[in-house]
């Protein structure tokens, strides 16, 4: 029994597989009669004559875009695109078939092949629908629907613009707006429409395929609206919230980042003891979680293969930022691959000290600090009387750099929330007692603290920040920790071996690369503002399932911290846009 179920999933991934290149086959093949003019001729010709061609196979960049956009959702295992291509290369199938009939249909052997590679793909998508189980969200439908008739309506408005502006017909008096209109919503349609209808007006050869360009594009829009993957996932509960924070309670020790599952937008799998959970966010088809799962290592696994069930079950690329090495090898035995992100700086309160040549910079730039007059007040969130915090907060969002709020995987998302009322906060002073820059520590474990917050003002001492972290470390004994983790280092092994004696070309070159890039993300001064503690590096890494998704995993997670913003439909046309106005 366990042979023939595996001969018959082999056999359907096969198929599945062999659909999904059909379409990639055509696609290129449509983008080449597109350039290719008398590929294109001749496929143009089998279309309008005795001949036949297999499903989907037309010249034109806009079939190229549909067949590309099929392969793809294809590819990401959409159900909805395995319902799209069932039925109209069934119903094409069904047509051909019934030409065949006749004898100046079949006398072509080209058309038998047509039939044959139709049939296969049929055959294909029949044999492997199981392979084809990704949910797309329940509002595509009204959204695709919404995005057809307003983006219809867009369009040949503006096309309609478009031929009044490069109308050259010379009685163009005789053409009113409803006929240039008209006109536009053809072109729309096609560029080989008939236009003898419409005299009184001549446009240029670009304005034509300019707006068969515009019919494209919305064809895209549409597509994409109707087999996007399920955005809206549920939200961290009360109850998920006490969990986590049992679990946190008890192995919180275990990750640095753990208390940062606690952010609100994401959403929680755990596992059937309820021992362990991962945390994630859907970002851009990408279910991506950060940091180790929470809770038992035992019960890990329990946690991860409902996450990724859930992942595929959706179409989502399952992703994870920050892992440990040590949760990096779990989920290296559930199928997903390693990549070293970089380093944290974690600081050992025991260890650290200003003393020796090696800390002469740094212990001048806090003695600066210091005889310039500031202070720094040390405080638990839950000892911090309301209208103080308010005060804190009022201020730290003024110093706020830009008016994205930056941060997922080692980062909280928010500020003086009641429920956190065992993070840490430093405030620090001038001379003259005015609140000058603020830090937020989140708990890690009953004697750990994780950097969540930076704030200061723009206007104060250099080295503010150097000032206060120095404060705490020196002051730990006051709210009874023993360690600190601070920034995360991108690709630090990199800088640090990349200027030693002998260090390779290729090494060179990519760090110089890397120092280009930090003078707009700030990836080597983060390195260096790290390294100046001489912290204990600990390293993190990404993980995913194929290296041809870490561009797609890359673009979601730069949204997901906050430097890239979400491209996409109209705020109108969002769901939650849409369920507010119910």
């Amino acid at each position: 029994m366990g042979d023939e179920q595996s001969v018959a999933g082999r056999r359907q991934r096969v198929a599945a597989a062999f659909s999904v290149w059909y379409l990639r086959a055509v696609t290129f093949i449509n983008f080449l009669s597109a350039v290719w003019v008398s590929l294109g001729q001749d496929l143009r010709r089998h279309n309008t004559e005795n001949y036949f061609t297999p499903y989907l196979l037309t010249a034109g960049f806009a079939s190229g875009a549909f067949t590309m956009f099929l392969a793809i959702t294809m590819r990401r295992r959409k159900r909805a695109a395995w319902i799209l291509n069932l039925v109209l290369s069934g119903l094409f199938l069904l047509l051909l078939a019934f030409a065949m009939i006749f004898p100046e249909i079949r006398q072509y052997a080209q058309n038998w092949i047509s039939l044959a590679l139709t049939a296969a793909f049929v055959g294909s998508l029949i044999i492997g629908r199981r392979e084809f189980y990704a949910k797309g969200d329940r509002s595509n439908p009204k959204l695709a629907a919404a995005v057809a008739v307003g983006g219809l309506l867009v369009t040949s408005l503006v096309a309609a613009l478009l031929v009044t502006v490069t109308n050259r017909a010379h009685d163009d008096f005789r053409s009113s707006f409803i006929d240039r209109w008209r006109y536009g919503t053809m072109r729309l349609v096609s560029l080989a429409a008939d236009d003898k209808r419409f005299e009184g007006i001549t446009t240029p050869g670009w304005v034509n395929v300019t707006i068969n360009g515009l019919s494209t594009l919305l064809l895209l829009a549409v597509l994409y609206a109707a087999f996007r993957s399920r955005r809206a996932v549920d939200p961290l509960t009360e109850e998920d919230e006490r969990g986590l924070h049992r679990l946190l309670d008890k192995y919180g020790e275990r990750d640095s980042l753990g208390y940062f599952a606690l952010r609100r937008e994401k959403s929680v799998v755990w596992s059937p003891s309820g021992k362990a959970a991962v945390a994630y966010r859907v970002v851009g088809g990408v279910s991506l979680a950060s940091g180790d799962p929470i809770g038992d290592p035992e019960a890990w696994p329990g946690a991860i293969e409902p996450w990724l069930a859930d992942a595929r079950e959706h179409g989502w690329l399952p992703a994870v930022m920050g892992a440990s090495e040590e949760a990096g090898t779990i989920y290296a035995r559930h199928g997903l691959d390693a990549l070293e992100l970089g380093d944290e700086a974690i600081v050992e309160i025991a260890e650290f000290t200003l003393e020796g040549r090696a800390m002469r910079t740094v212990r001048q730039a806090y003695n600066r600090v210091k005889r310039a007059g500031y202070e720094v007040r040390i405080r638990r969130h839950e000892d911090i009387p309301a209208d103080e915090m308010t005060y804190l907060l009022e201020r730290a969002d003024d110093w706020r750099d830009g008016a994205t709020e930056r941060g997922f995987s080692m980062a909280l998302g928010r500020l003086g929330d009641p429920a956190d009322g065992r993070c840490v906060m430093l405030e620090c002073t001038d001379g003259e007692g005015q609140l000058r820059a603020v830090l937020s520590f989140v708990p890690w474990g009953p004697r750990g603290l994780s950097l969540d917050l930076m704030r200061r003002d723009r206007g104060s001492e250099n080295g503010l920040m150097e000032f206060m972290v120095i404060e705490l470390l020196q002051r730990a004994a006051e709210i009874g920790i023993t360690q600190v983790s601070l920034n995360f280092a991108m690709f630090r092994s990199v800088f640090e071996r990349g200027s030693r004696l002998g260090a390779g070309p290729v090494l060179r070159l990519w760090r110089s690369l890397l120092s280009f890039f930090s003078k707009w993300w700030q990836i080597e001064s983060l390195y260096r503002a790290n390294a100046k503690y001489r912290p204990i590096w600990e390293p993190r890494f990404l993980l995913f399932e194929k290296s041809g998704d870490l561009p797609r995993i890359g673009i979601a997670s730069a949204r997901a911290e906050g430097f890239l913003e979400a491209p996409g439909l109209p705020k109108w046309l969002h769901r939650k846009h849409l369920e507010s106005r119910r």
